[in-house]
């Protein structure tokens, strides 16, 4: 896993300093450069994406403009950047579903994540917690399992859809644990939250960010973290692995990459502009407080994560059962 965000991005910026800023050598970009993401306007992916462009903006000196294009999971905005011209002026905001769970659960999707993109850097990883309804007579994890346990395929999980992180990281807590426990997919995180307060199923794996409010007021329970640390807006909430799930780790990411075949002078000068734009106290100010971890990988930190990321997806949707296309 990757180290703390100061650690890391300091490591980044001396190796970029041992050598000019590429941006200064380079005659690009000369023009604004698209980003293309997969939600809609104020969407996860697309909050980081807007907080990440007015940053980027000064240090490349060209504009970042945004471009929702939401569909199929990711697949629709990933096929349009694959077949773009690979010049550096559209790029995409990967995530934990266009890379990796969407390979995972289809084969034919119009994309390949390992050989039609180029990692710019992993942005951040973000904590998802398991939270259950309030009625649920489990009060820790352990109580959960043995529950589900006494009760196969009477305990349900939401999630935000099918094939998304949520519904995986469910699907993965199932294997792990030895449970039998039902998926409920929804559109949407919102009415999968709204059907967990209200008690019409019982548990769900959810951002920390999307949470927080409802578990300080009491209308959800949190359990544990998914992630392999503990996230810092529940610091005394225990992960899944210390709680007895061995190197359980279901974290949400996103990560920048471009079309393949993109020079290197240009990756090299969109590297060095994204890691000056994570330094700045501002970005990580606005990302820490949705509960971001700031990352700003080498590219190929980002790429051998990738690559690790779709064989454990793929095998957790084939031990759910779910039928890979």
């Amino acid at each position: 896993m990757f180290v703390g965000s100061s650690i890391r991005l300091a490591g980044i910026t001396l190796l970029l300093a041992l050598g000019a800023a590429p941006a200064a050598a380079l005659d690009y970009p000369t023009r604004p450069i698209t980003l293309i993401v997969s939600h809609v306007p104020g969407g996860p992916s697309d909050v980081i994406a807007r907080i990440l462009g007015r940053l980027l903006a000064p240090v490349l000196r060209q504009p970042l403009v945004i471009e929702n294009r939401p569909g199929a999971g990711g697949t629709v905005a990933a096929e349009q950047a694959a077949h773009a011209a690979a010049d550096g002026y559209t790029l995409l905001m990967g995530s934990t579903s266009i890379l990796a769970t969407n390979p995972a659960r289809q084969k034919n999707i119009g994309f390949d994540p390992q050989l039609d993109f180029a990692p710019i850097t992993l942005l951040n990883t973000q904590a998802n917690i398991l939270v259950v309804n309030p009625a649920v007579p489990a009060n820790s994890m352990a109580e959960l399992i043995a529950l589900a346990k006494a009760s196969p395929g009477q305990l349900n999980f939401a999630s935000s859809g099918f094939g998304a992180a949520a519904h995986l990281a469910g699907e993965l807590f199932k294997a792990e644990a030895g449970v039998n426990i039902v998926h409920v997919a929804y559109k949407g995180a919102a009415p999968a939250l709204q059907d967990v307060i209200a008690g019409h199923v019982q548990m769900m794996f959810a951002t920390a960010a999307s949470v927080i409010g409802l578990i300080k007021n009491d209308k959800m329970r949190a359990l544990a973290v998914t992630t392999p640390r503990r996230t810092a807006l529940l610091p005394n909430l225990p992960t899944v692995d210390k709680l007895g799930l061995k190197g359980f780790d279901a974290t949400t990411w996103h990560g920048l990459v471009a079309p393949a075949g993109t020079p290197k002078e240009v990756m090299d000068s969109l590297q060095f502009a994204t890691i000056e734009a994570l330094k700045d106290p501002a970005t990580q100010k606005a990302l820490i407080d949705l509960d971001v971890d700031i990352i700003g990988s080498l590219p190929k930190e980002f790429d051998a994560y990738i690559k690790t990321e779709i064989p454990k997806w793929t095998a957790v949707m084939k031990a759910s059962g779910a039928q890979i296309d």
